[in-house]
């Protein structure tokens, strides 16, 4: 395992993450910080996090970032359990540092809706009667001071990732957990995983009691078209991280 996020800003937004509002537990939270800081550290360019909800787990990744400091642009010197650093460096010059695209329709996930057990009626917008978690990801990614570490893409995910040309260094998939939800955003932003990038799946149970399935097919699917490894010394909770070792998905 890293080493835990080091520095006063790091810090920080470990502490803004664990306020926010949220379903990420912290241990897997500081999974995701410790792989956005090892991405960033070999030079890549972007983390994209699909699933945005209020802003939590972008500011996990955030944190890392910003602990990442001075070892961007290491040149692929770090990895995880052993492993060489990521694909996906970014060019000399601007952009400087890595980034987190936070992708979400924010109109909630399907268990987010009224009626179902992660509804929250604070989050509905009283003029559409919708839901609307934007303004709520704002405020938590203004207030933590993270707007030059997170860029917020609001909008459909297929869509999104539609007109993404470029690769990353990590995809998070937390969004929609319906069957056709989670399938759409492993198909559009698997791909988008670079020679030697991360794929973490949230929210995989492999037990059907514990929790639902889309997210445990997803992760079985990644392992057995042999284009990505586990890191297992890395995955926690529901939390799974695979690495890319060949294409395909």
């Amino acid at each position: 395992m890293t080493p835990p996020v080091a520095g006063a800003r790091a810090v920080r937004l470990l502490e803004a993450a664990r306020a926010a509002k949220g379903f990420m537990p912290d241990d897997e939270g500081v999974v995701l910080a410790h792989l956005a800081g090892l991405v960033a550290a070999a030079g890549c360019a972007t983390i994209v996090e699909i699933g945005a909800y209020c802003g939590r787990s972008a500011l996990y990744l955030a944190a890392g970032l910003a602990g990442a400091g001075g070892q961007a642009g290491a040149g692929g010197q770090a990895g995880v359990g052993g492993q060489a650093g990521v694909g996906a460096r970014r060019a000399p010059g601007p952009p400087d540092g890595c980034v987190v695209l936070s992708v979400d329709h924010h109109h909630g996930s399907e268990e987010n809706q009224a009626g179902w057990e992660h509804h929250d009626s604070a989050l509905v917008d009283p003029r559409t009667g919708r839901m609307d978690t934007l303004p709520a990801w704002r405020a938590t990614i203004d207030d933590a001071g993270a707007a030059d570490l997170v860029i917020g893409i609001v909008g459909d995910s297929q869509l999104v990732a539609a007109h993404f040309p470029g690769e990353a260094g990590l995809v998070f998939i937390d969004g929609g957990h319906s069957s056709e939800a989670a399938w759409t955003d492993y198909r559009s932003w698997a791909p988008k995983v670079a020679d030697g990038g991360y794929l973490a799946i949230h929210d995989v149970f492999p037990d059907p009691d514990e929790g639902g399935r889309p997210p445990y097919e997803l992760y079985v699917r990644a392992l057995a078209c042999g284009a990505f490894e586990e890191v297992g010394a890395v995955s926690k909770g529901s939390l799974r991280v695979l690495r890319r070792v060949r294409p395909g998905i």
